[in-house]
C-alpha cells in the first residue's frame, strides 16, 4: 500500500473513509469522469456550501432524512428518495435528524 500511495496511485484512495467534523465519507469507486461516495452527516451537522463549475452530483438517500439547499432552494429528502445538483448551482446537505445521514453521491464530471 505504501508503495502505491508514493506512486500517487489513485487506488489508496478507494474505501478510504475519510473524517470531518460534519461527518464522514468513503470513495466506492471512481473513474477519469465520475466518483462514487458514501456519506455520513451526523446529527444536526451539514457540509459547507458548496459550488462546482464541472460537476454535477446526485444523492441518494439510504437512510435518515436530509434537508438540501440547492439553487438558494430549501426541501426534504427522505430514505429511498433522491435528488440530482447541476453543475453551476449552490448547495449544501444537512442531517436535521437525530439519527445519522447516509447518502450516496454520485458525482459526474470534474
Amino acid at each position: 500500500m505504501k508503495a502505491l500511495q508514493a506512486k500517487g496511485d489513485g487506488r489508496c484512495d478507494l474505501h478510504t473513509t475519510v473524517h470531518r467534523p460534519w461527518g464522514t465519507y468513503t470513495v466506492l469507486l471512481q473513474g477519469p469522469s465520475f466518483q462514487i461516495k458514501q456519506i455520513t452527516v451526523f446529527p444536526g451537522r451539514r457540509i459547507s456550501l458548496q459550488l462546482h463549475h464541472h460537476r454535477s452530483e446526485h444523492w441518494v438517500v439510504v437512510r435518515g432524512m436530509a434537508r438540501v439547499s440547492n439553487n438558494g432552494e430549501q426541501f426534504f429528502v427522505r430514505s429511498g428518495e433522491s435528488t440530482f445538483i447541476r453543475a453551476g448551482m449552490k448547495h449544501r446537505l444537512e442531517n436535521p435528524g437525530k439519527i445519522p445521514l447516509e447518502v450516496i453521491e454520485v458525482q459526474n464530471g470534474t
